[in-house]
Formats: structure tokens, sequence, C-alpha cells
């Protein structure tokens, strides 16, 4: 049996609870300690999960950590895991992994000097939706991708969520909170971006939230609520990428992906699982049977029915990575380089010119069934 690397998180919010509750369905990692500047909310979820509750400071001197999963507010990721970089101990982040290439960079030459791994969410792409659409392009059912549009919109965070306003802020805002699923997917199921260019508008100035226990409170909006992008892919396919949290509906399909020899209907890639739809040439659309990949089983309610929720996959494959010599898929090179498309939208959206990436990366391997089984 593989090694289990010791598990500490930073960040106790809503996320946290995801990770903890999923982390015991994979071998080779073991959640031990949680931290949080909020120590009342470190307790409580160490006694939700049984795991010690630790100051920062105690968790990155911990002996029995090896590994530091990283769910603090976007705007703090790059100090936080450049602590944990220093402190010796590889780093797993929530996304976006930072919010600039230099900070990205800098973080990169911080784990080379000392020989550590760093990870990012979203791992999504892992989900047996998303690796059955790999399957197919890979095996050249669909020829060449030469084109391909994704659609994430919807009307804000103000709705739900009971602390809303980072969602409004720099370094974050639709792009990039929930661009990462959307960018991250096309890297794997396409290949690197060479150049962006985007149309970004805030129609509103505030929000006024809706949901308990601060309903009635107004919010200010200090980041693009609308970007429309155009993404060239290094192989020559161009997608279309439009994000906003200013419409109240549409009818638009999350992605689809347009091939010499075919079309494909890519599921929202926010989850793991659902329905992929393909078509040959000129033939009907037909909706693929079910694969049985094990991270496409349903094991979670959401809404009126089952969803396949297997947060944490890209944790457990990075430490199996780290125990066994091999490349990690949520990679440190795939998230810099996701970061490096999203901020160039934005630059993009903001300056009205296209913008040429200054990474690339490879794609992760695909994570068949037999290999996700194991």
């Amino acid at each position: 049996m593989a090694k289990k690397l010791g598990i500490g998180v930073i960040g106790c919010g809503n996320i946290s609870k995801a990770y903890f509750s999923l982390a015991p369905l994979f071998r080779g990692i073991e959640m031990r300690a949680c931290a949080d500047i909020n120590m009342d909310a470190a307790r409580a979820r160490a006694k939700e999960f049984k795991l010690r509750a630790e100051t920062v400071e105690d968790l990155l001197k911990a002996d029995d950590i090896d590994i530091v999963v990283n769910l603090t507010i976007p705007a703090v990721h790059y100090e936080v895991s450049k602590r944990v970089l220093d402190a010796g101990k590889h780093v797993y982040s929530e996304k976006p992994f930072v919010l600039s290439l230099e900070e990205g960079q800098d973080l990169k030459a911080r784990a080379e000097k000392k020989g550590l791994r760093i990870g990012s969410a979203p791992d999504t792409f892992l989900g047996g939706a998303h690796q059955l659409v790999r399957e197919l392009i890979d095996e050249g059912k669909l020829g060449k991708i030469t084109s391909g549009t994704c659609h994430v919109m919807g009307h804000g965070m103000e709705h739900w969520h009971p602390n809303p306003d980072f969602f409004f802020q720099p370094g974050a805002g639709p792009v990039l909170d929930i661009g990462p699923y959307y960018i991250t997917n096309l890297i794997q199921l396409i290949g690197p971006v060479k150049q962006v260019v985007a149309f970004a508008t805030t129609p509103a100035k505030e929000r006024t939230i809706s949901s308990k226990p601060r309903a009635g409170e107004k919010i200010p909006v200090n980041t693009p609520t609308t970007i429309h992008g155009l993404l060239e892919f290094e192989n020559g396919a161009v997608v279309t990428l439009n994000t906003s949290w200013d419409v109240w509906a549409h009818g638009h399909a999350p992605m689809e992906l347009y091939g010499e020899a075919g079309t494909v209907f890519v599921p929202d890639p926010n989850f793991f699982g659902g329905e992929v739809r393909f078509t040959e040439e000129g033939k009907p659309v037909k909706k693929l049977p079910k694969w049985k990949h094990p991270l496409g089983v349903p094991n979670e309610m959401h809404g009126q029915g089952m969803m396949a929720n297997y947060r944490t996959a890209g944790l457990a494959d990075m430490a199996l990575a780290i125990v066994e010599g091999r490349p990690h898929r949520c990679s440190m090179e795939l998230a810099l380089h996701a970061v490096d498309v999203m901020t160039g939208i934005l630059r993009s959206g903001e300056t009205g010119k296209f913008v040429a990436m200054q990474t690339t990366c490879e794609r992760p391997a695909a994570l068949g069934v037999q290999e996700a089984k194991e």
C-alpha cells in the first residue's frame, strides 16, 4: 500500500468541508490538521472531522504534515503559498492559483529551489464526463478540434453566499472565479493557448445581498462582471468564452467543441459528471452511454438529484505522484498557464488589444478508467 502523506489545511471556510469529507475516498492522503486566522473556525472544523486545530505557524512547523492545502481567499493565495513553501512543505492551492504571472513565477522558483511540488485546483477535469471527452479526442473521433464555445453565465453569488463581497473585487469576478474550470478543461482537451482578446463591462457598480444573514446590505463592485473573450489555441483552434454575472437566464450549452469529424457537447466543467453528447459528421446527435469511470459515479445530493463530487482527486493524485516520482495532473505549469490566459483576458478587456500568452504547458496525462481505479 502506498505511503500516506499527511495533509494540513489553511482556511476553514465553506470549501474546506468538501475537502475534509471527500478526502477519505482517496488513498495516499490523510487529513491531520487545520488552521485559520479565526481559531474558532479551525476548532469547529477540527471537531467536526476529528482533526487537530492549529495556528498557522504551528501547522507549518508540524512534522506530520507533508502537503498544505491553501483554502484562503484568492487575494492571499500567493502569500500563504509562499509561507508554505518557505516552511519546506508541498502546497496545493484552491483556484485561482495566484493572481498574476509574477506571483506564480516566484512560487515556481521557490518550489524548484527546495525540490517541492505545487498543485492547484480545479480538479473537476479529472471527472468521468470530461475524461470521456478527452478519450474521444485522443482517439481521433472528432478529428482536429477547430473551434468551440463556452458559456458560464448567471446572476452572481449575492443571492446565496453569506459573504459574497470578495466575488466582486479584483482577484475574483466570473473570469477568475469560475473561469478556471472552463479554461483548465479546454487546456486539457485542446492544449495550450496562444493569444486572447476580450471585451469587459461592469453594468452594476453595486449589488444588494439577498442571502442571509446580510440581506439588504449593498456591496461595491470593483471588477468586470461581464467578459466576452476569444481564445486562439496553439493548435489553431478558436474558442469563444462568455462569462457573466449579469444574466438571469440563457439557453447556451456550457461547452461545445467542433472538430473536423464531429461535435461534442461537454457538460459543465464546474462538475465531475454530466451528460456527454456526440455526433460524427452529419449523423444525429446521440447521448453517449455512461462510462464506468470511478470519478463519474453520482455520490452526493445536488438539488433534486445526485451528482458526482470528487474534489480532492487532484490533491490525492499529487500525493501519489510525489511518492511514485511522476508528474501530477493538477500541476503548477497547468495552473500558471490558466492564470496567464485569465489575466490576459482581463488585460485585453481593459486595453482592447490582443494579448499573447507568456507561458505554455503540456496537456496533463489523461485519467482513464483503470488509472482512476488505482
